[in-house]
């Protein structure tokens, strides 16, 4: 009895230390230190739109012309923030062309240049102390396409070439032409995820118009975009040619930028753009006005409906054209419905 009491509490006593033991080498081991994720501070987005249209007639008895469109649409974002340092950044690029058998060249039918940075610093949870710059654009030449004149030594079946078409469209502008680019500093109210204002009282910038050549008809590019003459040349009153005039105007002002972001749901977002400017230089009363609208409704996982609208008013811009030939002041508008292909590449912070 003795004997089998004896060899248990042996084993007990044995396995007790070989656990002891087992406890002071984990005790002992050395610690493996688990790294944290290193923080991400940026969130980006880009939404893609490519938007394809064709028409095409055959033996069809109310008319009609074969066309083709085509338009791309980028709007991205890179937005960083760390402590009380909020930097914003948006791009908004939009180009299209339309080719139509009536008019055998292709012709640009969309050209859009946005980007803007805002670089913040907090002050509370809804307003900053802000610094922004914005700047606006264009890709390529734009024209006004009219149907060219049939010469007097011409056969009566004349149709006209496409070199024809070419030499009869009218330049209205270019790249850099016009140009905007402004500096502002001011305050941003972010009052939630969907609205932004940001006010600058002291902005400073410059519009720049580069082509310093009459347009294919003698259009004054400088002058229909408010170009001031050049010093040597003020004294001179009758029109005159575009290198007479400045290539660049300074304005200093206060600028209001109201941005919105709404989503209804996955499948319909709508954002909007609106930039207010007031020269303190030249009739402040004046406001010049940049509205930009961006509607998608996707109507499956990789095609959408997308609707897009700008208005610019700028008072120092003569539109030209067959009833105002010296020019006149007017709002400009454009309106586009487009199908197509559409994607989104997003980063989400961590």
């Amino acid at each position: 009895m003795c004997s089998a009491l004896c060899v248990g509490a042996y084993a007990q006593n044995d396995a007790q230390k070989a656990a002891e033991a087992a406890a002071a080498a984990i005790a002992g081991a050395p610690k493996v230190e688990v790294k944290a994720p290193k923080p991400n501070y940026w969130t980006n987005s880009l939404v893609t739109n490519i938007n394809f249209g064709q028409k095409s007639y055959s033996n069809w008895a109310k008319g009609g012309n074969n066309n083709v469109t085509m338009n791309a649409i980028l709007n991205g974002n890179a937005n960083y923030a760390k402590d009380k340092i909020v930097w914003k950044n948006h791009g908004l690029l939009k180009y299209g062309f339309l080719y139509s058998e009536d008019k055998p060249i292709i012709q640009k039918n969309l050209d859009q240049m946005l980007l803007e940075s805002t670089l913040g610093i907090k002050k509370t949870k809804t307003l900053s102390y802000s610094a922004k710059f914005t700047f606006m654009n264009q890709f390529s030449n734009g024209y006004v396409y009219s149907t060219p004149g049939k010469p007097k030594d011409a056969s009566e079946d004349w149709e006209p070439s496409r070199q024809d078409w070419r030499d009869a469209r009218k330049l209205k502008s270019g790249f850099l032409s016009p140009g905007t680019a402004t500096l502002g500093f001011g305050i941003d109210w972010v009052p939630n995820k969907w609205l932004t204002v940001n006010f600058a009282p002291l902005t400073g910038g410059f519009t720049i118009v580069l082509i310093d050549e009459p347009g294919l008809h003698g259009e004054n590019l400088r002058k229909n975009y408010g170009m001031k003459l050049k010093k040597e040349y003020e004294d001179l009153t009758k029109d005159l040619i575009p290198s007479y005039y400045r290539g660049s105007r300074f304005e200093l002002g206060a600028q209001l930028t109201v941005g919105a972001k709404i989503k209804v749901n996955d499948n319909f977002t709508a954002e909007t753009k609106f930039i207010g400017f007031s020269n303190y230089l030249q009739n402040p009363q004046n406001i010049r006005v940049y509205w930009d609208n961006l509607a998608s409704w996707k109507l499956a996982k990789y095609f959408a409906l997308t609707i897009t609208t700008n208005l610019i008013y700028d008072d120092t811009v003569l539109i030209v054209d067959k009833d105002y030939p010296s020019g006149h002041k007017a709002i400009q508008f454009y309106e586009g419905l487009q199908f197509g292909f559409t994607y989104t590449f997003a980063t989400k912070k961590k």
